[in-house]
């Protein structure tokens, strides 16, 4: 782990990240000033860097919501018949276009997320990896044959464009989890109607800009993507409209809970990745040293920001105290501040509600008789008052309570000890959510077992690896209050394409299935 640093240099003022965050949006085809608003509703733009405005943006109103909603419906009729692969050369044009415009997009991602700047990069190269991904699979929508009882019969599916998406997601991956639902919607025939998170306006307006370029290079129907601007009142809008056909949603649980029932009351489709309270199981036999590094980033990467941030170890008895004590050490040389600087390890939360939040959530542990190991205090305050750096926490718990079931979205690991495997397997899924998991252990036993049917609950699991960092070509989504959706790579195609059953007679007779008997 690197040494910790001093405060070394000084923030960027808000004035430069505004400058810069202009110039990124210019290289991608967006103009700032073109968006800014003069008057009416409006989104403001802030950096979680400063805590500054970068812009006051105009925000999309109702009517132009329906208007974006219908002409995507209206493309939607025109799409769905273009050709799979003609429909995966526009995503490969976007998958170049995002490869031209990598260091643009990541400074849009720091400056608006506050990642750092090795994960913003990794961040755009996920977009960059779905595009590679969904391109190949416009030539995989398969179907199937199937054994059919009928002589002269032959029974198939097929699956078909389902219609307008509509897509809403979160602050902390701004661009990767877009790019997971309209590359794999594009080639399945599918235009996108986009409401990004209100904290992210302005990696939104640049993703747009280059899917419109592309659309233009390739000549696909500008309609096939709409961005939308706005806070609630705009998501729920789209979750209500009848015309949208899918919702896939990422966020809290809280959100799902209100998602789902309206969408449900249309019957309309769902895709819903909500909260994680994800956890790792540290076994006797565990090598320390990845073990470690894994720990590390699984729970402080991203500052705590991720639905997959390691919340939870569980670590066996005969090895806690000696673990702790290197994993404390490991955290104490963390560097926390600007996230444009290459030392930095730890970028700020994305807001003063953020910091709340976990000042609260450390003080009910410690009521509930927690020990904080280390972190927690809040760093750089003096220089920007306004934004949320805060060093990341180890607590360790007595027993899993209340604030250790509750996932808090911030730098907080909880630890546990146990006895035995089926203590830490109990304890391990005895949590509303069930996004991620890992164990690590050198015993294969316990391996199989935790990715066995009564192992892991979760729709992740791992051996010898962290909780958070996954690749694009499994599918992404957890069970329980995580929602159960799938987003990704494997077989989560599906969720964007309606499948049909056909049976086609090429026989002169006409037998009934079941053997049923009718004139």
């Amino acid at each position: 782990m690197p040494a910790a640093t001093p405060a070394g240099p000084r923030l960027p003022d808000t004035a430069a990240l505004r400058a810069r965050a202009a110039t990124a949006l210019r290289r991608c085809g967006a103009d700032l000033d073109a968006v800014t608003a003069a008057a009416g509703r409006t989104l403001p733009a802030r950096t979680p860097l400063t805590g500054g405005l970068l812009a006051d943006l105009a925000a999309t109103t109702p009517a132009q919501i329906d208007a974006a909603v219908a002409a995507a419906h209206r493309t939607f009729q025109e799409w769905r018949t273009v050709p799979a692969p003609r429909r995966g050369a526009l995503v490969k044009r976007l998958g170049a276009l995002l490869t031209a415009h990598q260091e643009d997009l990541a400074d849009l991602v720091t400056i608006e997320a506050g990642k750092i700047r090795s994960e913003a990069l990794g961040e755009v190269q996920e977009m960059i990896d779905v595009c590679d991904f969904a391109v190949g699979l416009s030539r995989q929508l398969y179907g199937r044959t199937i054994a059919g009882e009928r002589p002269g019969h032959r029974l198939s599916e097929s699956w078909h464009p389902l219609g307008v998406v509509g897509v809403l997601s979160a602050f902390n991956f701004p661009v990767a989890v877009w790019s997971w639902n309209t590359a794999i919607a594009l080639v399945c025939g599918d235009p996108v109607v986009w409401k990004p998170s209100e904290l992210t306006p302005l990696t939104a307006l640049a993703c747009d800009a280059l899917l419109a370029r592309a659309a233009a290079d390739t000549g696909a129907p500008a309609g096939v993507h709409h961005l939308l601007l706005g806070a609630r009142d705009c998501g729920e809008r789209l979750v209500d409209d009848p015309r949208v056909a899918l919702v896939s949603a990422t966020g809290s649980v809280r959100m799902g809970r209100e998602v789902a029932p309206r969408v449900a009351a249309r019957f309309g489709r769902c895709l819903l990745e909500l909260g994680g309270n994800n956890a790792a199981v540290v076994t006797p036999s565990a090598d320390p040293d990845l073990t470690v590094r894994a720990v590390v980033f699984s729970a402080a990467g991203t500052a705590g920001q991720r639905c997959t941030t390691l919340r939870r170890l569980i670590v066996h008895e005969d090895v806690a105290d000696h673990f702790l004590t290197r994993l404390v050490h490991a955290y104490q040389q963390l560097p926390v501040g600007d996230p444009f600087d290459p030392a930095t390890l730890v970028g700020p939360l994305i807001g003063p509600a953020a910091r709340t939040a976990m000042s609260k959530a450390l003080a009910a542990a410690q009521r509930a008789g927690g020990k904080l190991l280390t972190g927690g205090e809040r760093c750089l305050a003096d220089e920007a008052p306004e934004a949320a750096y805060l060093r990341p926490a180890i607590v360790r718990m007595p027993e899993q309570n209340g604030i250790v079931r509750t996932e808090t979205f911030a730098p907080i690991l909880y630890v546990l000890t146990y006895r035995t495997f089926d203590e830490a397997l109990a304890l391990h899924n005895d949590v509303p959510q069930g996004l991620s998991s890992s164990i690590f252990t050198r015993d294969q036993r316990e391996a199989e077992r935790f990715l066995a049917a009564d192992g892991s609950d979760c729709g992740i699991a791992n051996v010898n690896i962290g909780t958070s960092g996954a690749e694009i070509g499994g599918a992404f989504g957890g069970e329980k209050e995580t929602g159960g959706g799938r987003e990704s790579g494997s077989d989560a195609w599906r969720a964007y394409m309606r499948r049909a059953t056909n049976t086609v007679n090429y026989s002169a007779d006409l037998p009934l299935a079941q053997g049923v008997s009718f004139l």
